[in-house]
């Protein structure tokens, strides 16, 4: 086990916003904290996904890879058990925060970096598998993203994005035109939209991913209960684990989009939080998320580029050995 954190001093300070910290690396391109509060969920969150999807991290059909990325890795959870589970492999996770631990296996490494930057300080067919998880209103273009990781795949390598579509979805009818999430989430839809970056992403995966040139598209779609009014075993301690996970998080995924673009001060959005954390927790409203799983192979013979052209100068945080 070693340490394996590359970064300069000046990532480490946080901005603080109304008793929340924020990432210090291109401060304010993303507007959710990175406190301990928000590590302890993100934590939480990896274990959600990994019951949902009955213990499996990815689902594309790897076969030895040599070389991993995982884009936006947070608290590097999942990095990390790729790393056990392939210890061959070289596996690099980034994230705008170093909030992952120092301790993991020699074979994984963290960085501090944005994937959004035009050049990731690679040669073109560098990765055999690329991974994201979570990233709605991270960026301001996914299909960016999607391009990037197809000119640095290696021919015949594999991209897969795990995404949930935080919209409420019901199948029975009990979800009221005036429950309170549908409200809150109407409000974080236009702030993100008016930042640019964009929460509503999951159900285009299969068709960016077509769209720029990966073959074999495979799409999986899982339900998230939003609380535990399912009858059936696996998904009613889910939507135990997601409800939870919901209220936990939902000051951190409010304050910063509703102060700083909708200008909500920080007493109205407390105040207007207590009835959406109700509303979370209404049995009686059958409500649920999607989460989208997507996964397309590079094809053997793939233009170089995608349509990229040859990347610049990147101003990434890199190893400093």
């Amino acid at each position: 086990m070693t340490s394996s954190l590359s970064l300069t001093n000046s990532v480490y300070e946080y901005p603080q916003e109304h008793g929340r910290t924020y990432h210090g690396y291109r401060a304010g391109s993303y507007h959710f904290p990175n406190d301990p509060t928000e590590t302890d969920r993100l934590d939480f969150q990896f274990e959600i996904l990994k019951y949902c999807f009955k213990g499996q991290n990815y689902f594309a059909p790897l076969s030895e890879p040599k070389f991993i990325l995982d884009i936006g890795t947070g608290t590097g959870q999942w990095a990390i058990e790729m790393g056990d589970e392939f210890p061959d492999a070289k596996v690099e996770a980034t994230d705008l925060s170093p909030i992952q631990p120092r301790s993991v296996p020699e074979n994984v490494h963290f960085f501090v970096d944005d994937a959004s930057e035009d050049d990731w300080v690679l040669p073109a067919h560098h990765y055999d598998y690329i991974h994201t998880r979570v990233l709605l209103g991270c960026f301001t273009d996914f299909r960016d993203i999607l391009r990037k990781a197809f000119y640095y795949l290696k021919p015949g390598g594999y991209m897969e994005s795990q995404e949930i579509l935080p919209t409420g979805s019901c199948d029975d009818g009990t979800m009221p035109a005036d429950w309170p999430f549908l409200d809150w989430m109407k409000h974080s839809n236009e702030a993100a939209m008016e930042s640019g970056r964009p929460l509503i992403i999951a159900h285009k995966l299969k068709r960016w991913y077509e769209a720029v040139g990966f073959v074999d598209v495979q799409e999986k779609v899982f339900k998230l209960p939003l609380n535990p009014w399912p009858k059936d075993k696996h998904l009613k301690t889910l939507g135990e684990m997601y409800e939870h996970n919901w209220l936990s998080g939902l000051q951190g995924f409010t304050m910063a989009p509703f102060s700083r673009i909708l200008n909500w001060n920080k007493n109205e959005i407390e105040v207007y939080l207590v009835n959406v954390r109700k509303g979370i927790s209404d049995r009686r409203v059958h409500a649920y998320n999607k989460v989208y799983v997507v996964w397309g192979r590079k094809p053997d013979s793939a233009p170089q580029t995608s349509g990229i052209s040859t990347p610049g100068t990147s101003e990434a945080h890199k190893p400093n050995s």
